[in-house]
């Protein structure tokens, strides 16, 4: 694609996610102007082609869309609160990391300023991005989104959730949350398969074949959810009770610390004594509600 299909975008950010953002749009020949607070960060990019810009306001001269990809909330209002009044008729996509409600917060500072507000969540790694891997949540303006779509199809597959700034970031946490907790499962197996000498590469192996084989179970688990008919028909929150009070034992049987498993059992322990027993194991949620 050459850079005249394509409106110019302004990438302020240029940590790891911002380098990779910024890296795809100059790649397809998208007119790429780049600020990062700290120098020395845009080198390769202005060699493939992006224009470097020693200021926020150099940054957001022109009409191009403005995306943040910067550390938090407090620096996202730290750099744009300055020229607020010079972004009065702009279109923004923050894909900086907030939560919902700082999602929300920034779209109701974004009207004030009469700026077109469009949030994100980035669901993929900085190498994932710009390949068919990386998937990218927003909320928000709808208007923004349609005129900017087929850049943000250069970064990754571009999913809208609706108006509401804040839906992309939830999604995007609760996404974060399973990734968080998977990994987190994972280490705890690799410590206590380390005791009996198995390297953690390979037990990442053996892990990696059964999370996906599990895995495939996720949607089956929600249609129970959903219905909240919680009537188990194989190994009810007991059994669960039981199996995860035994990888306990043998976590300290091993050695290894069982805190990264513990709230999990205490959950499902105080499901079983609350007279849940025999119920499914999707009942859990309902502790977390």
């Amino acid at each position: 694609m050459t850079g005249n299909q394509h409106s110019a975008v302004t990438v302020l950010g240029l940590g790891a996610m911002g380098q990779a953002l910024a890296t795809a749009l100059v790649t397809a020949g998208v007119h790429t102007t780049v600020w990062n607070r700290t120098g020395g960060k845009d080198a390769d990019l202005v060699a493939a082609g992006a224009v470097s810009a020693a200021s926020v306001g150099e940054a957001i001269r022109g009409d191009g869309v403005i995306v943040s990809v910067l550390l938090d909330h407090g620096s996202v209002r730290e750099t744009l609160e300055p020229v607020a009044d010079r972004l009065s008729g702009r279109q923004w996509i923050n894909l900086t990391s907030t939560t919902p409600e700082e999602s929300r917060e920034l779209a109701a500072w974004a009207a004030t300023h009469r700026i077109d507000f469009l949030d994100g969540g980035i669901m993929a790694v900085p190498p994932m991005i710009g390949t068919e891997h990386a998937r990218i949540l927003y909320s928000g303006s709808e208007a923004v989104f349609e005129r900017h779509r087929p850049a943000l199809e250069l970064l990754g597959a571009a999913e809208y959730h609706g108006t509401d700034a804040g839906t992309a970031a939830l999604i995007d946490f609760a996404l974060l949350s399973g990734m968080y907790t998977m990994f987190a499962g994972y280490f705890h197996g690799a410590a206590m398969a380390g005791t009996a000498g198995i390297s953690a590469s390979d037990f990442g192996r053996r892990a990696a074949h059964w999370i996906t084989a599990m895995a495939q179970s996720l949607p089956a688990y929600g249609a129970v959810i959903d219905s909240g008919d919680y009537r188990a028909q194989v190994q009810h929150l007991a059994f669960q009770n039981s199996a995860l009070d035994a990888i306990v034992r043998a976590s300290h049987e091993c050695g290894i610390s069982p805190e990264l498993l513990a709230p999990v059992a205490r959950i499902v322990d105080r499901q079983v004594r609350d007279g849940h027993g025999t119920q499914a194991f999707a009942r859990t949620i309902e502790a977390l509600r």
